[in-house]
């Protein structure tokens, strides 16, 4: 068969048009952003070589700024496209808990920590802040540390629980590791905070440890 012969590759905006998103491959959805001009090829090519290169869209999405500039095709412009998708997501997922409204269901917390915190090379420490509706007052970012672990202090926590006015709290962590199974420092800190909080009638909800992909709740494993 000649080339003139051979199936021309469906444009994926002429697509997207016609049909829902979800129907385009992770290849016509890179190049829906990557096309510049009418013909499709070399962005539907650029996408499928850097899928195969880095090994799937999540690990294209969090490769480091070198590793992504130095591939044949990827200049200012579709570098900032890819380094800007991944906190894009990030935010459109935080909207599952919005400030002011109540937690609709345990999943829902899982989805606004995973997006914050799944992809962190070094462990962060964070809490929910709820009133006594469990409505979001606040989330924040406590402690930082290296990928072997962090300093939680409990009085920062209950210092910032009575600032808020908050009537619950729910902590959270992440494992660089991938790894979402508490470790003994885990359940540690947990019942050192949970003591902190009692004192002042303030109560901790949960303590959630977010792995790559799937998170752990001390609550359902019975350790508040």
């Amino acid at each position: 068969m000649s080339e003139d012969n051979l199936p021309k590759p469906v444009d994926p905006r002429s697509k997207l048009r016609k049909h829902c998103a979800t129907t385009l491959s992770e290849e016509e959805l890179l190049a829906v952003l990557f096309q510049r001009g009418p013909k499709a090829d070399p962005a539907l090519d650029l996408s499928a070589r850097l899928l195969s290169r880095f090994g799937g869209l999540r690990k294209l999405l969090h490769a480091g700024y070198r590793d992504l500039a130095a591939e044949q095709g990827i200049g200012d412009a579709r570098l900032a496209i890819l380094r800007a998708l991944p906190e894009l997501a990030r935010r459109y997922f935080e909207e599952t808990l919005p400030m002011g409204e109540a937690i609709r269901s345990p999943s829902d917390t899982e989805t606004f920590l995973m997006a914050r915190l799944r992809d962190r090379p070094h462990e962060v420490f964070c809490c929910l802040y709820l009133d006594n509706r469990h409505r979001v007052i606040q989330f924040e970012e406590l402690f930082r540390g290296t990928i072997d672990g962090t300093s939680v202090y409990p009085r920062e926590i209950v210092k910032q629980a009575l600032a808020v006015n908050a009537a619950a709290v729910i902590l959270a962590h992440n494992h660089p590791s991938g790894i979402a199974e508490p470790s003994q420092a885990d359940e540690r800190i947990t019942r050192r905070v949970k003591s902190a909080l009692d004192l002042v009638d303030i109560r901790l909800l949960d303590h959630l440890v977010i792995g790559d992909g799937t998170s752990t709740s001390l609550a359902s494993r019975g350790m508040l």
